[in-house]
């Protein structure tokens, strides 16, 4: 019996086990034939990335579906500079080894393109290079310049983000994922100026934190840097001959030539790097440059300012301020002024305090008052009122001895009474904040999108706190609302007449350009032409027309401002033709063929259909109606010009409107 009772007992011991395995089962296995996953293995490294790894177990006698082991990234943290590269520590674990009967220091061979991640070592001083383990442990990278790592001989794809499978990637900023935002692009070119008495001089220079630094010197002179901590500390290098170096723990790489020399360091720098140049004959030399500069000078949106009203209503701003994220703190506005690419925030509106206020009968002053001590004392009237409401004032009051009996009844007495007290001020400044002044906020966008509209802006009536008061002078208020004007022209979109030309000029406006190819220089480069705007007769094409670089080390194309593009633009708009629309070819003189087509767009800016008003009434009396009338102008002088110089633009539909409406008197 004991050994029946011992059997159930394991029995229900064992089906407890087995629900409890059952109930762990993750929910996308619950209806699978594998156990739950195991908890997680400590990390491959303490440091730089590794990996862990969790296994489950297949509960079925047939084959599972899918993998039993999966793994994950860990201690994404730097390692300590001291710590060394990984793979150089796992091939000097092979030093006291003896390989083929001898002791060799092993260095690594990194960025093996057939096999990343197989442990190859070179011995020192050899050119002995051997495979000391077909597998690095795991968390080792697979190239230098990658976070991509190996995990059980196999390279696996790792994003900026520090997870396996992931690619995203780091911006020209270097923000993982990030949009570019938070740098802009400087390049430009220095080209020397020889003296007598002048040696070297500065090429550029490049603050802390900047990326994709690359200079490229042309001429017999010679770079050189200098560099200042965050710290202070100062330090100047030589650049002599070919190969990395480190400077600042920013690793640069120097490539020396007969007639040139290039500087690459692809950042982020750990100092303050001013480029300079040592002259070295008499012949000119150039320096171009590029880099990422990081906006270190950003907007920050403050608050809400404290609400205009403590009840009954009120409303509630907010404003931005220029902040340094290199010192942390706030700067003044003209710092952020310095990039384009910094636009101010908007300041923000918003209710407040919107619960009725309560009935009250205002303060009231409990003065203090000694039941023990009737002594004689200095008793005082209440000041006078501030002689200005604000900027400083004086107010006054009048001082007398009392004595107060035991009853409470106060009299006047002779003031020596009360000299073993000091005797109180009789006058004292008083209001000495500021007086409220205006401060007008941003203005509104512009109430249309073309031609003329109102934009508005919030003027407030601050005091000395801060807070929004009354007590401005009416006199001195801005304007809170203005006139502004869009240049969009609202006339759109212009439609071309149906006018013929000669073949001779089709064939040239249909003419390809030859497509322009983006290069190191900064160069205008074309789109294609959009389809022509009309169907028949003349009409006109459009493209957008960039001012782009290549950026030859990241092998990528970067949008410039235009007025870094030397030399003509390319037009962005000229005429088309699309055959006849009806009728016989109208015949032109070259003259007018050039009239019509060959300054097609200057027309088109210069000259443009307007409404002038409407003709007469048709009838006096019992309804009528008037015309627009639509006359052909010159924009910028207003006169009236020739109608074939508006050919271009679309004439304005024909307006009629009734008029003279009264009913006609009986005849």
């Amino acid at each position: 019996m004991e050994g029946c009772r011992w059997a159930t007992a394991g029995t229900l011991l064992l089906a407890s086990l087995l629900l409890s395995s059952r109930t762990a089962r993750s929910e996308e296995d619950r209806d699978s034939l594998w156990d739950a996953w195991g908890s997680w293995s400590e990390c491959s490294r303490t440091c730089g990335g590794g990996a862990s790894y969790s296994l489950r177990r297949c509960l079925s006698s047939k084959t599972c579906e899918g993998r039993n082991i999966r793994y994950r990234t860990c201690s994404n943290v730097d390692c300590p500079p001291e710590a060394g590269d990984f793979r150089a520590q796992q091939c000097s674990a092979h030093n006291d080894v003896k390989y083929q009967g001898q002791f060799y220091e092993w260095l690594p061979v990194s960025n093996d393109p057939d096999n990343p991640c197989s442990l190859k070592c070179q011995a020192r001083g050899a050119a002995l290079v051997v495979e000391l383990a077909p597998k690095v442990l795991d968390g080792t990278r697979c190239y230098t310049e990658s976070l991509d790592m190996c995990i059980s001989g196999l390279c696996q794809i790792v994003g900026c983000d520090r997870q396996l499978g992931s690619t995203v990637k780091e911006d020209n900023c270097g923000v993982c994922n990030g949009d570019g935002s938070t740098c802009r692009l400087v390049r430009g070119q220095y080209k020397s100026q020889l003296s007598a008495n002048k040696l070297d001089d500065t090429v550029v220079a490049i603050p802390y934190g900047s990326r994709q630094v690359r200079l490229v010197l042309k001429g017999p002179g010679h770079l050189y840097l200098e560099t200042k901590t965050l710290q202070g500390v100062k330090t100047e290098n030589s650049l002599s001959s070919t190969g990395s170096f480190l400077v600042d723990n920013s690793s640069i790489d120097f490539q020396k030539f007969p007639d040139k020399e290039i500087l690459r360091i692809s950042g982020p720098l750990t100092a303050d790097f001013t480029i300079k140049i040592r002259y070295a004959g008499a012949a000119d030399s150039s320096v171009q440059f590029i880099f990422y500069q990081p906006i270190i000078h950003r907007w920050r949106e403050t608050d809400f300012f404290p609400c205009s009203a403590s009840c009954g209503g009120g409303y509630q701003l907010t404003s931005a301020e220029c902040f340094d994220l290199r010192s942390n703190r706030v700067v003044a506005d003209q710092y952020c002024h310095y990039y384009p690419e910094n636009i101010k925030p908007k300041p923000k509106l918003q209710e407040c305090n919107l619960d009725p206020c309560p009935a009250s009968d205002g303060y009231k002053q409990i003065m203090p008052y000694d039941l023990y001590h009737p002594l004689p004392r200095w008793e005082s009237t209440p000041w006078t009122a501030c002689s200005s409401s604000c900027g400083g004032g004086i107010q006054s009051r009048s001082i007398s001895c009392v004595e107060e009996d035991i009853q409470g009844h106060i009299s006047p007495v002779e003031e020596w009474k009360c000299m073993y007290t000091p005797k109180m001020p009789v006058v004292q400044p008083c209001n000495i904040f500021d007086c409220p002044k205006w401060l007008a906020q941003e203005w509104s966008p512009c109430t249309v999108t073309c031609g003329q509209g109102l934009r508005y802006r919030v003027v407030l009536c601050i005091d000395h706190r801060g807070m929004h008061t009354g007590g401005c002078s009416p006199k001195t208020k801005p304007h809170i609302k203005e006139e502004c004007v869009v240049p969009t022209p609202c006339y759109k979109p212009k439609e071309k007449l149906p006018v013929e030309a000669k073949l001779p000029w089709y064939k040239q406006a249909q003419e390809l350009e030859e497509g322009a190819v983006v290069s190191e220089e900064p160069s205008f480069i074309p789109e294609a032409w959009s389809t022509c705007s009309v169907t028949c007769g003349v009409g006109s094409q459009v493209r957008l027309v960039k001012c782009q670089v290549l950026l030859s080390f990241s092998q990528s194309v970067a949008d410039l401002p235009i007025d870094e593009c030397e030399g003509p633009k390319p037009v962005s708009q000229r005429a088309c033709y699309s055959g006849p629309c009806s009728g016989e070819a109208t015949e032109y003189t070259p003259e007018e063929t050039e009239l019509l087509y060959g300054s097609l767009q200057e027309f088109d800016e210069l000259y443009d259909w307007e409404y002038e008003g409407f003709t007469q009434c048709s009838e006096s009396c019992g309804g009528g109606v008037q015309e627009a009338v639509v006359t052909c102008l010159n924009k910028q002088t207003r006169e009236t010009a020739d109608e074939t110089l508006c050919v271009t633009s679309r004439r304005p539909p024909q307006l009629l409107k009734a008029c003279s409406l009264d009913p006609c008197p009986p005849r």
